[in-house]
């Protein structure tokens, strides 16, 4: 069967496909410690999960809004008002199963063939990989640790051109664990308003800081006209496999990407939606726990990891993951991913699964307990001296 050419600019997300090999290993007898996936190893909280039964004990589980049921569309956008993050109506919200879609639909909607979309590399793979499919350049902004893994503006400004329609950004970062300062995020605005760019700003991470207050390009003035917000209950409330993500829309933007979303899924689950209220209206008791417990692994893993040799990492500000230098240990970062796997028994990412820009890098994800962490510290260290002796 001949596919479409389209399909040869489609990427995938890496994670999965190391998952998958580390689940074989499992199933031949290995022990893996699972450092590669990105999602919270804590368990949905309880009264989250009662709303999803509750609510299907009472019938819903029907078709619903394409945009979402206004009950949730409204719990949002008082939930972004009373969390500091933006005041907002309702009616430039629309949810989606998972964030993916947001990017999807954004893309879709906005850029032209031969349109160019700027985005961090390092970055989360789908950015590239979805604009390419739609027929856009995807143009990447590199992350340079003597910067702290962020967006240099004045960089930035060098890799716009005429042709230039959309900026992604994305803050707390994956993979590096980066979060922009407020300076960097006026001169990035400035740029935006500048060349009359839009810009999609990634925030599916912004609970989970460990260095302050969460910074938005939507604190600047002017920019909530120009911004699609992304963010969803996967990583704040460990929802991943509910596949609940939202986008909150300048207003033109709104009804075609409702026509996006019932021209592709019809709409959300309707009694997850229900579960989505409660999280955001219920307490934030388990969040805060998830939090405190990411920040004393952040301790231990960045601590770990600099105690080897050759091994550097810069601590990381936010999301739950660690972006070690491994560039002196002369392999490269996928070779030194495969073979910790199948020698030391860990699970990770090789930089290159987030961009070009990712080489002489891992990724750590340290959304595993403690004592798993020092496991892997010490299969790495293991694996270490050996690649250097």
């Amino acid at each position: 069967m001949k596919l479409a050419s389209r399909m040869g600019r489609l990427g995938t997300e890496s994670a999965f496909e190391v998952l998958a090999k580390a689940k074989e290993l499992e199933r031949q007898g290995r022990q893996i410690i699972h450092l590669e996936i990105g999602e919270p190893d804590f368990d949905t909280p309880a009264h989250i999960a009662a709303a999803a039964r509750e609510a299907l004990a009472a019938g819903h589980t029907h078709y619903v809004p394409a945009p979402g049921i206004p009950e949730l569309r409204a719990a949002v956008a008082e939930f972004l008002e009373r969390t500091g993050r933006l005041r907002t109506t309702p009616d430039r919200v629309v949810v989606t199963p998972g964030a993916k879609p947001i990017m999807f639909f954004t893309i879709m909607a906005l850029c032209e063939e031969g349109d160019e979309v700027l985005y961090p590399d390092p970055g989360f793979p789908m950015y590239a990989s979805i604009a390419a499919f739609a027929g856009a350049r995807p143009v990447p902004v590199p992350l340079r640790e003597e910067n702290g893994f962020t967006i240099d503006p004045d960089e930035l400004a060098s890799l716009i051109t005429e042709r230039t329609r959309l900026l992604i950004l994305n803050s707390p970062h994956n993979p590096c664990g980066s979060a922009s300062t407020a300076e960097q995020l006026e001169a990035i605005a400035a740029l935006a308003i500048r060349h009359d760019l839009v810009v999609l700003s990634d925030e599916v991470y912004w609970a989970l800081r460990t260095d302050g207050k969460h910074r938005s390009v939507l604190d600047v003035d002017g920019m909530a006209e120009r911004t699609v917000l992304l963010d969803g209950w996967s990583k704040t409330f460990a929802m991943t496999g509910w596949r609940l993500g939202f986008g909150v829309f300048p207003p033109a933007l709104v009804e075609p990407i409702t026509r996006l979303v019932i021209n592709s899924v019809s709409c959300t689950s309707a009694f997850s939606q229900h579960a989505a209220i409660a999280a955001l209206t219920g307490p934030w008791d388990d969040v805060d726990r998830m939090a405190a417990a990411f920040q004393q692994r952040r301790d231990v893993i960045v601590a770990g990891l600099n105690a080897i040799p050759g091994v550097s990492c810069v601590p990381p500000s936010g999301a739950f993951y660690a972006f070690p230098n491994v560039r002196a240990l002369g392999r490269s970062a996928a070779d030194l991913a495969d073979l910790l796997m199948e020698r030391g028994g860990v699970a990770c990412l090789p930089g290159t699964a987030f961009g070009g820009y990712g080489e002489g890098y891992l990724r750590f994800s340290y959304a595993n307990s403690i004592d798993n962490i020092r496991a892997a510290l010490a299969a790495f260290e293991t694996l270490v001296s050996e690649v250097s002796a």
